[in-house]
C-alpha cells in the first residue's frame, strides 16, 4: 500500500513538471516579438548619363546637360515614379547642321532654359502623345512660357516650336517611368529667340524635261527598213513595164523582116 502510493506521488509531481514546462514555453512563445517581413528592395533608376553616353550619338545634348546642371535635375525627376520624365533628345546632327540662329551667342540661363525646354515633367508612351496632341501647347520642363505643340500623323509624332520644326525619329527608352525620344533638330524656343521667325525657304523648282524626239515622225524613221510608198515599184507596175518591153521588142524584129 505504501509503494502504491509512493508510485501516485511521483506520478503527480512528474505531470506538475511537465504542465510547467508547458506553461513556460507558451509563455515565451506568445511573448516573442513577430518578425515583420523584409521589405521590398527599392526600384533601380535609369541612369540618364548612361543612357545618353551609350543609347545614341547624344554626346552635344549631354554636354550641354551637364555644365547647366540640367542633368541633375532631368535625373531626380525620373527618380520620381510618380510622374516621370519624357525627354527629346537632339542627335549630334542636330546641333552641327545648327548656324542660324545659333547656341553660341546665349547667356548660360538661356542655354539652362534651353535643355529644360527639351523635356517633359511627365513620362508619356508614343501612344499618349495622341491624347497629348489635342492639348497643345503643352508647357515644358522650363517653365509656362516655354510650350511646345504636338501633332500625331498615323503614329509618328511632329514637335513644333515656332521656329523648330521635328519629329521623333526613334525610342531610345520608353519605360515607366522615363522616355527618352531622339530627334533630328535641335528645339529653339520663342521666349528666347522671338516671335519673329523667318519663313521657310521654299524648295527648289525641279528641273524642265528634256523634249524627247518624234517617235512615229518619216524623218526620224529615214534609215528605217521601211520605204515611203513611191520608193519602190509595186508588183503590178513591174508587170505592165515588163509587157512594155516585150511589145516593143516583137515590132522591132517585125519592121527589121519587113526591111530586108
Amino acid at each position: 500500500m505504501k509503494g502504491k502510493m509512493q508510485g501516485i506521488m511521483l506520478f503527480m509531481i512528474s505531470l506538475t513538471l511537465v504542465l510547467l514546462c508547458a506553461i513556460s514555453v507558451g509563455a515565451q512563445i506568445d511573448g516573442s516579438p513577430i518578425s515583420s517581413p523584409a521589405p521590398a528592395p527599392a526600384p533601380e533608376h535609369v541612369n540618364l548619363t548612361h543612357l545618353l553616353s551609350y543609347a545614341g550619338p547624344f554626346h552635344t545634348f549631354l554636354n550641354y546637360l551637364e555644365s547647366t546642371k540640367v542633368l541633375e535635375t532631368f535625373q531626380n525627376q525620373a527618380n520620381n515614379t510618380e510622374e516621370g520624365i519624357t525627354i527629346f533628345a537632339p542627335n549630334d546632327d542636330a546641333f552641327s547642321k545648327l548656324k542660324n540662329p545659333s547656341l553660341s551667342n546665349l547667356t548660360n540661363d538661356q542655354i539652362k532654359s534651353v535643355c529644360l525646354f527639351h523635356a517633359l515633367s511627365h513620362y508619356y508612351s508614343l501612344s499618349d502623345f495622341k491624347n497629348l496632341s489635342q492639348m497643345s501647347p503643352v508647357v515644358t520642363f522650363a517653365g509656362g512660357q516655354y510650350s511646345l505643340n504636338f501633332s500625331d500623323v498615323s503614329g509618328t509624332v511632329f514637335l513644333d516650336s515656332g521656329w523648330t520644326k521635328t519629329k521623333i525619329s526613334s525610342s531610345v527608352s520608353a519605360t515607366d517611368p522615363v522616355a527618352v525620344y531622339e530627334i533630328d533638330k535641335v528645339l529653339l524656343p520663342e521666349a528666347i529667340f522671338g516671335t519673329d521667325i523667318p519663313p521657310t525657304p521654299a524648295p527648289a523648282p525641279a528641273p524642265a524635261p528634256g523634249i524627247a524626239p518624234a517617235a512615229d515622225t518619216p524623218a526620224a524613221d529615214g534609215g528605217g527598213s521601211k520605204s515611203s510608198p513611191t520608193s519602190t515599184p509595186s508588183t503590178a507596175t513591174r508587170r505592165i513595164s515588163n509587157l512594155d518591153i516585150l511589145t516593143g521588142l516583137v515590132l522591132a524584129f517585125a519592121s527589121a523582116k519587113f526591111l530586108f
